[in-house]
């Protein structure tokens, strides 16, 4: 018996949306990082790139459980004296509520180069306009 190995060749790649409005924060990004590394793809190879794009919508809609948007703290760092920042899911939400759900996503991938590559295929938008009609995007319900 051998072992299946993906080629990139070989890897179809589909479009999913996630409508994240009234979801928990968590649960939309198990799904959306489980899609884009290709967890659910019966051809899933670890070292090779077999996720899907996804398109995540109204992302400034998701809830927070608890009282994590208060209390939950994004640290940032620019690398000078006095650069460090702290923000709130309260204050992100304000600026950019499209990081709130990067940021979830992007730490359940993994940080190496394989990862840098998974994360351009996923696109966040505050609304629920997105330009990737062209794609015909599945609807994914969590």
């Amino acid at each position: 018996m051998k072992t299946f190995s993906a080629k990139p060749a070989d890897i179809k790649r589909e479009w999913f949306i996630i409508d994240a409005s009234d979801q928990i924060l968590g649960n939309v990004a198990v799904k959306a990082a489980s899609l884009l590394r290709g967890k659910d793809k019966p051809t899933f190879t670890p070292h090779v790139d077999t996720g899907d794009f996804v398109v995540v919508i109204n992302a400034d809609k998701v809830k927070l459980s608890g009282r994590k948007e208060q209390q939950k703290i994004y640290h940032r760092y620019s690398g000078y004296v006095g650069g460090h920042h702290q923000d709130t899911p309260e204050t992100l939400r304000e600026k950019a509520p499209e990081r709130l759900v990067e940021f979830a996503v992007k730490g359940m991938i993994p940080r190496n180069k394989l990862g840098r590559q998974i994360i351009k295929k996923l696109k966040i938008y505050a609304g629920s306009e997105h330009i990737h009609e062209a794609q015909n995007p599945t609807q994914i319900e969590l």
